[in-house]
């Protein structure tokens, strides 16, 4: 009498739905970042910046702000972080 495992081993819908998450991986790792870019870097002074530009740019780079940091510490610290590089997706 076969068990619960030996049925799920054996089932159909099991290797169909293993399949597919193996494909959505490989097609997320092949085209991943072309079909899904990430936002762009705000442009021009950083001081005409709004807020959540301000936020979403120290985030990109890991340098996440405290929550309640006033626009004028977010200034700051972009200024003084302004060469460190966009972190890779990968």
């Amino acid at each position: 009498m076969p068990t619960p495992l030996d049925r799920a081993l054996n089932s159909k819908n099991l290797f169909l739905g293993f399949t597919g998450m193996v494909t959505a991986a490989a097609v997320w790792a092949i085209w991943g970042s072309d079909m899904f870019p990430a936002e762009a870097d705000p442009i021009g002074d950083p001081e005409n910046w709004t807020a959540d530009e301000m936020v979403r740019w120290l985030r990109v780079r890991g340098l996440l702000p405290n929550e309640n940091a006033t626009r004028e510490e977010l200034l700051e610290r972009i200024k003084a972080n302004l060469r460190v590089p966009r972190r890779s997706a990968a």
